[in-house]
């Protein structure tokens, strides 16, 4: 089996490429240092020959909604056509929970992707993942004003990458599920709980504000619009254990 990684140098990209590896794939990594650019479809052709399936873990490199979902559209389009012109027979796209709810932000430009992979000719899956471990620090960052940390009340499952790349490497050796898969972590709370632990364990004093206004990759979201259903697959990692080794 060949399978394609688009995005293959980021932090996800590159532990995707490291468990697909450990299935016994041969692997080839799309990135702009490999040739590749999805934006034009630049070297894109050539990379994809011989592959039979695409795995899609890029990011935009903008959270604004204009801008992703401009990068999205492009990169998608390219991977979408040249895979069907080299006869890939499964396209796999890593997306985010909430992403079917949720019609502005980064959830927008994300919807967008999933449809054009949902509609392509090339048999597809797509993984909804949970915010990642990394998110809470960066909401808590982001949300950082004089009063204290504003964080969105939202409900959910933070999850770390690792299980998410273990998720993602599963879906892409196996048949084409023309279906979504979520994944999310071990426990459920709200997202200034886990920012809340985050401050104590850095020892910061700052206080935590629950701020139903405060934007989430650019949007203001449901209080359970990040909550994953039932049937979601739960990682291992829990967000203390993350925490331990930070």
């Amino acid at each position: 089996m060949r399978v394609v990684v688009a995005g293959a140098t980021g932090l996800t990209g590159s532990r995707t490429v490291a468990r697909l590896r450990d299935h016994g794939v041969e692997v080839v990594p799309l990135s702009r240092a490999d040739g590749v650019d999805l934006s034009t479809g630049e070297g894109l052709a050539l990379a994809l020959r011989g592959a039979d399936v695409v795995v899609d873990v890029t990011d935009a490199p903008s959270r604004r909604q204009e801008a992703a979902t401009e990068f999205f559209t492009s990169a998608t389009e390219h991977l979408a056509r040249e895979s069907a012109a080299a006869g890939v027979g499964h396209h796999v796209v890593l997306s985010l929970v909430g992403a079917d709810q949720v019609d502005s932000g980064y959830f927008l430009a994300k919807s967008v992707q999933e449809r054009l992979v949902r509609h392509s000719p090339v048999p597809w899956s797509v993984v909804r993942a949970t915010p990642f471990f990394e998110t809470v620090a960066a909401v808590a960052a982001e949300g950082t004003r004089k009063d204290g940390i504003h964080v969105p009340p939202l409900l959910t499952r933070p999850v770390s990458v690792d299980d998410v790349v273990a998720s993602v490497a599963h879906v892409a050796v196996g048949l084409p599920l023309l279906d979504v898969l979520e994944t999310a972590g071990p426990e459920e709370a709200r997202l200034t709980d886990f920012a809340a632990e985050l401050l104590q364990v850095r020892g910061r004093t700052a206080q935590v504000l629950p701020d139903p206004r405060a934007p989430f990759f650019g949007a203001t979201l449901p209080e359970k619009a990040l909550v994953p259903g039932p049937d979601a697959h739960r990682g291992h990692h829990t967000f203390t254990e993350w925490l331990a080794v930070r």
